[in-house]
């Protein structure tokens, strides 16, 4: 594993079982929660920070719904977390309990975001913790995301979201890596 990330938390967030309802369409990275798998284990072996992100949808038909079978981790999400965060929004920063505040208790100066979507609650995750002065690692190919109706009409691929996510993120918020750099 990569030195210096004794002081990193994992963010897992969103892994669960209602992604893989097919309302949300095709998506890319068949290899997310492999590599998802990976870091928690990587993590865990080197002692380090685990935090669990779970997305709590208001919308009753929401499969994320808590009343909905789909608001369960996915089974690669397991054992016992350092810190379970719920939210109803796209960051983890506004869940509860306070992310921000537990990490610092902890002297935490870095995240390293995995889950689900990339483009939508990793990324925001990730804009937050680049400006609340985390070192941000966003691992890339242990996220995904869906293919998505462009603006003006079309589609958007899931690959191509994930690729401008990725540059979005690399210029001012985080660093863009990938599962390997980190294990």
């Amino acid at each position: 594993m990569r030195h210096g990330l004794e002081l990193t938390a994992l963010l897992v967030i969103d892994v669960q079982s209602g992604f893989d309802d097919p309302v949300w369409g095709p998506r890319n990275n068949p290899d997310c929660e492999a590599n998802v798998a990976a870091l928690i284990a990587a993590w865990r072996s080197a002692g380090r920070t685990v935090v669990f992100i779970r997305h709590d949808s208001v919308l009753a038909e929401s499969p994320l719904h808590p009343d909905q079978p789909g608001n369960v981790f996915k089974p690669i999400v397991a054992g016992r977390p350092d810190l379970l965060v719920i939210k109803q929004v796209n960051s983890a920063f506004l869940g509860e309990p306070d992310l921000h505040g537990w990490l610092q208790e902890r002297g935490m100066t870095g995240v390293a975001i995995a889950g689900i979507q990339t483009n939508y609650c990793c990324e925001t995750t990730a804009r937050m913790a680049g400006n609340l002065g985390y070192d941000t690692l966003f691992v890339l190919d242990a996220t995904h995301t869906f293919d998505l109706p462009a603006h003006g009409g079309g589609i958007i691929t899931a690959d191509e979201l994930a690729r401008v996510t990725a540059t979005n993120l690399q210029t001012e918020f985080a660093e863009v890596v990938m599962t390997a750099d980190l294990i």
